[in-house]
């Protein structure tokens, strides 16, 4: 049996008032009607540009907000796995978010399927963006269908885009007769007048104003003539500026006395009813003003109807109007405007020869040869795939995974200001009267690093500016270490004793530094995190406490990820694992393996140093260490019964020989468990570890001893832990931050779980 064949178009869609949302409708339909009842799956992955999205039909399938580069990322993942045989990107800037809609490449570099983009906008002389993203969509798609022949020339010319690569299938229009136009002017009681029609979404550019300055001088030739101006107004127009375009046309409708020539309908008909106003209007006027219009749907319909045309000369209407098929007019001229209505509605004869010569184009245009064309271009497209497969799959282990919130920086955003993150919140309002530290900007640091490195969001920029400033004033110079602890007036709390932080405190900013040094999202982030982590690497030495030392072998592993050949951070790096290796080895015992005596925080830090630290030196001591120690770890925070993880309360910690504290459990411990179980999955590659992943991960979203969400998905924030009788409802920077570094891994452990 013949597998079904699947298309799944990404675009716009009806309800969405919105040219290529229709187009699309039409499209689809049209090779429902092509395969005839044959096997076939039509999909729609639909871009919503308002919040709440549309009532869609059933068939399309996935929902991307335009703005949310994840959805893109969702969507590819979801393409990737439907019955979908190919992928039809209808492609038109304005319909995706970032800058030119570039988000549309978040999604191709996911899909693994062969990839059809239709262009519904080529710019002749496009800025550096437009440039790019242009580039980008056709280099990865398979063919690009343009919709004029102009297009052609401009692709290759400016875009670079390969001969072979482009192919011309024009704009769909409708399948009617070629009938008299009193046809359907009964309906309007328009019987005995000259109709004139321009239908579409209203907007300023359309030009209608020109037709209706027009109009006065044609009235004193022909009475009974009525200019209908069908359609609603585009909805990111209203949005922005309400009914002013069409407001503007009234008042000039008024002002030319023209009232009882001038008919506004102001809403979005369906097709049936379009025809009927198309076929029954004697001219169809298109007076746009833009030249750069390179394809016109309204347009391809009036001709495709038989309509006597008269238009301004953009592109598509050079391209379709020729041969004496319409007549053109100059941009945003009236008096010619005239000239040319007054002459077709003087002249039956030519009115009747230019509808005929458009209607006999138009049959190349009707949708049933448009579908039959993107069918065949389809499966040339998958067959050419298939020569050279570059699909991938996601391995099952990515089941393993629970569905992911989108990120949120809402909360983190406001509890920063200009000097930093402020530690602590009363509910979800920041306070002010606990100032600052170092550990959570550094943590916040790296949080809006791995944003800019998962989706180049600009406006992580600041953030990172600003945490990293923080981390800089932060230095001490007369110790060679990090202060922690300043008050809401930037005072810093260590001066009057030691001069800096905690050795964990110091730790952690490492760490974070390190990371920096590895993955910078800038040349002047490099040199400044550099500089630091030089500066305080060479104080750290004598530091004992276990997670202090971990934060530094893994910042130090960072950092000869990329200057491998510092000698000193080797050396050091090296006997500060040996250090944490000899901690193991004296506490452990059979039922306790551990560094310490003690599980407090943060506990999987010091296995993962361990793992890395392995990896790193090819120690396979230390890598047993580390599988062994954080295999008992995660036997202490799984409850087996009721498969979730139950962390350790900081009442009293674990200590050795007594009973594990169940509350209060706190966020922090959640992150570094997730990156300690990734670290063994990639050493060991067994799924056990990635199906923990996700079990850890779903501590936030309620599998916990309470049965309840830590996450707030309306803020991006994060509850500061489990209590006896509730959560803890303040949401400050610590718990926050754990929550969003949780996410944001779990985003990018999923990515490399795409195996080929």
């Amino acid at each position: 049996m013949n597998r079904p064949f699947g298309v799944s178009f990404i675009s716009s869609y009806i309800p969405r008032l919105c040219g290529i949302a229709t187009f699309t409708n039409d499209l689809a339909n049209a090779l429902r009607d092509y395969y005839n009842g044959s096997k076939n799956i039509i999909s729609i992955t639909a871009l919503n540009d308002v919040a709440e999205g549309y009532k869609y039909p059933s068939e399309v399938k996935f929902e991307i907000k335009d703005k949310s580069e994840n959805d893109f990322k969702e969507a590819a993942y979801y393409l990737n796995l439907s019955e979908a045989n190919v992928v039809n990107i209808q492609h038109e800037y304005g319909l995706y978010g970032g800058e030119a809609g570039s988000n549309i490449l978040y999604l191709l570099e996911n899909l693994k399927k062969p990839v059809v983009t239709t262009l519904h906008t080529i710019i002749s002389e496009p800025d550096e963006d437009q440039l790019k993203v242009i580039e980008e969509i056709t280099c990865q798609s398979s063919y690009v269908i343009v919709q004029s022949k102009r297009s052609f020339k401009m692709l290759e010319k400016t875009y670079n885009v390969p001969h072979e690569k482009i192919k011309f299938i024009p704009h769909g229009a409708p399948d009617v007769n070629f009938i008299d136009t009193t046809y359907y002017k009964d309906k309007l009681n328009l019987a005995e007048k000259k109709v004139m029609l321009t239908f579409g979404l209203l907007g300023p550019g359309k030009g209608i104003e020109d037709v209706i300055n027009a109009l006065p001088a044609v009235i004193k030739k022909h009475r009974n003539i009525v200019y209908i101006i069908l359609g609603s107004t585009h909805p990111n127009v209203k949005r922005r500026f309400g009914e002013a375009y069409r407001h503007q046309l009234e008042n000039l409708v008024k002002k030319n006395g023209l009232e009882n020539h001038v008919i506004f309908i102001n809403r979005f008909v369906e097709k049936q009813e379009l025809l009927e106003f198309l076929l029954m209007s004697d001219i169809y006027i298109s007076p746009y003003h833009q030249k750069e219009q390179i394809v016109s749907g309204t347009l391809t319909y009036a001709a495709a109807c038989g309509k006597a045309i008269i238009s301004t000369p953009y592109w598509h209407a050079e391209e379709m109007l020729k041969d004496e098929r319409g007549i053109l007019v100059p941009f945003k001229d009236p008096p010619e405007m005239s000239k040319a209505i007054s002459g077709l509605l003087s002249d039956e004869n030519r009115r009747n020869r230019l509808r005929k010569n458009a209607y006999d184009a138009g049959r190349e245009m009707i949708w049933s040869e448009v579908g039959k064309s993107y069918s065949e271009l389809f499966h040339k497209a998958v067959e050419n795939f298939r020569i050279t497969p570059r699909q991938i799959y996601l391995a099952p282990k990515y089941k393993a995974f629970p569905a992911l919130p989108e990120i949120n920086l809402t909360h983190l955003k406001h509890l920063t200001d200009e000097t930093g993150i402020l530690q602590h919140s009363i509910f979800s309002v920041p306070n002010r009267n606990e100032g600052y530290c170092t550990d959570d900007n550094a943590r916040a640091l790296l949080v809006a690093m791995l944003n800019k490195y998962l989706f180049n969001d600009t406006s992580v920029d600041s953030l990172i500016n600003i945490y990293l400033s923080f981390l800089h004033y932060a230095y001490n110079p007369e110790k060679g270490l990090f202060r922690n602890f300043m008050s809401y007036d930037r005072k810093w709390l260590e001066e009057a004793g030691p001069g800096c932080g905690s050795d964990d405190c110091n730790g952690r900013a490492l760490f974070v530094l390190g990371y920096i040094i590895k993955n910078p999202a800038r040349d002047s982030h490099l040199m400044l995190a550099k500089m630091l982590f030089e500066s305080v690497i060479k104080n750290v030495e004598s530091f004992k406490s276990p997670r202090s030392v971990s934060n530094i072998i893994m910042a130090c592993i960072f950092y000869l990820n990329r200057f491998s050949g510092t000698r000193e951070i080797k050396r050091m790096c090296k006997k500060l694992l040996d250090r944490l290796f000899e901690y193991y080895t004296f506490n452990s015992d059979t039922d306790w393996k551990w560094y310490e005596e003690v599980l407090t925080y943060d506990n999987a830090r010091i296995p993962q140093a361990m793992l890395m630290g392995g990896n790193f030196y090819k120690n396979n001591s230390f890598i047993k260490a580390g599988l062994e120690s954080l295999e008992w770890l995660y036997s202490i925070l799984y409850d087996k019964e009721k498969d979730y993880i139950s962390l350790i309360g900081n009442e009293k910690w674990y200590c050795k020989g007594k009973t594990k504290s169940k509350y209060d459990q706190q966020p922090i411990e959640i992150p570094s468990l997730i990156d300690a179980c990734f670290q063994a999955y990639v050493l060991t590659e067994d799924d056990k570890w990635i199906n923990r992943i996700g079990t850890t991960f779903s501590w936030f979203l309620g599998n916990n001893d309470r049965q309840e969400a830590l996450c707030n998905y309306a803020t991006g924030g994060c509850y500061d832990g489990l209590t006896s009788s509730m959560l803890n409802q303040n949401q400050g920077a610590e718990s926050t931050i754990s929550w969003l570094l949780s996410l944001h891994r779990m985003y990018r452990i999923r990515q490399e779980l795409q195996v080929e």
